[in-house]
């Protein structure tokens, strides 16, 4: 069991306030409308659907860069297919005019195409943590100035497996041929990266365990912080320096059947690592449908992390004097607000007797309540 202070996150949904950064603006013109809004204690999709329907549109053919938690307040972008015979200047001045319960629309302007998954920049949070012992406060602000400082291991948040966790079992079990496979391609893709998502996160506990995640190994693959460009490391002592510094960083596995793999070392380890959950008989061209792998980096590094304490009360179930920490702080797209806020505390919620499980800025998903994540 943890020994890290206990901090409740969520107790109302203005605690958890998550800001998509775009990655573009609207053009001005084109087939779709860029709708920028705020929800309150609701879901991206029945977002998405409330605001379609009341402008008459498909809510089908909607899309978004990534789905925010419900219980939040979270600000994104959504397009709108312009029906046919729909004037689109029309359509962009009902959308700027709209008033929805719990949704405020800020802005909207047409664009040439559809928002997809992952057409987007970062997040920027701003987190209330409530009753963290007030004697405690100082171990999770140190914390919190360290993983400033140096970052943490990029791991997946357990609400990437389902609430019940047993998604990337799921998907093992029809990929093997054990059970039949979901009817919706969706579904399909959630799972399956559920279970890219495990052998993601075994490679990176066999990194932490042997120190050498925020380093590099000869025959990593490489990715630059500032671009995202990929390569391999040659000159160890180099990008060790380089690595340090926080300019690259060593990259796992989001396993598919054209990946890019490492060499040396840092191969080894991922396919034994891939053997061991998948089966060493795992045929990875069954998934080419799914998507065709990527690299994501080993480290995650947090920009403007800040905070904000507030004034010890007596508010802690236990009696004891308590404190809230309000945390700010930038991530990068697919990053998890709970990997950062789990480094520091026990993240529970007001449901739960045990650590969160829903995500820092993503929303509930019919897959087993899985969230997508924003890549």
């Amino acid at each position: 069991m943890s020994d890290l202070p206990v901090a409740l996150l969520k107790e109302r949904p203005e605690d958890f306030v998550v800001e998509e950064i775009p990655a573009y603006a609207p053009s001005g013109a084109g087939g779709h409308v860029y709708v920028r809004f705020t929800k309150t204690d609701r879901t991206t999709l029945d977002a998405v659907r409330m605001i379609a329907r009341a402008l008459s549109c498909d809510p089908r053919a909607a899309g978004f860069a990534g789905m925010k938690d419900r219980r939040a307040v979270t600000t994104q972008t959504m397009s709108l297919e312009v029906p046919r015979g729909i004037d689109p200047v029309d359509l962009v001045r009902r959308a700027q005019a709209l008033s929805l319960e719990g949704i405020t629309v800020h802005e909207a302007a047409l664009h040439g195409n559809k928002l997809k998954p992952g057409h987007l920049a970062g997040n920027r949070f701003a987190i209330v943590l409530r009753n963290v012992a007030a004697d405690r406060v100082a171990e999770v602000t140190g914390v919190l100035a360290r993983v400033g400082a140096e970052g943490v291991p990029n791991a997946f948040g357990a609400q990437r497996f389902g609430a019940s966790g047993d998604n990337a079992k799921r998907a093992l079990a029809w990929l093997r041929g054990q059970e039949r496979p979901p009817r919706d391609p969706r579904i399909q893709r959630l799972l399956w990266s559920s279970l890219q998502s495990e052998v993601y996160n075994a490679v990176l506990a066999r990194r932490v365990g042997d120190g050498s995640w925020t380093t590099a190994l000869e025959g990593d693959l490489l990715k630059v912080r500032a671009s995202g460009g990929l390569f391999v490391c040659a000159d160890v002592q180099t990008d060790r320096a380089r690595a340090a510094s926080g300019e690259v960083s060593a990259t796992g596995p989001i396993i598919g059947a054209r990946m890019r793999w490492p060499s040396g070392e840092p191969e080894a380890i991922e396919r034994s690592v891939a053997s061991t959950v998948l089966g060493d008989d795992f045929d990875l061209g069954k998934t080419r449908s799914l998507g065709e792998g990527s690299r994501r980096a080993l480290r995650l590094w947090v920009e403007g992390l800040r905070w904000e304490v507030g004034e010890p009360s007596n508010r802690n179930p236990v009696g004891n004097a308590s404190t809230c920490i309000r945390v700010y702080f930038v991530l990068p797209k697919g990053a998890y607000a709970t990997t950062v806020l789990g480094a520091a505390a026990t993240i529970q919620e007001p449901s739960e007797a045990g650590p969160a499980r829903e995500e820092a800025g993503d929303a509930q998903d019919p897959a087993n309540g899985q969230r997508e994540d924003e890549t």
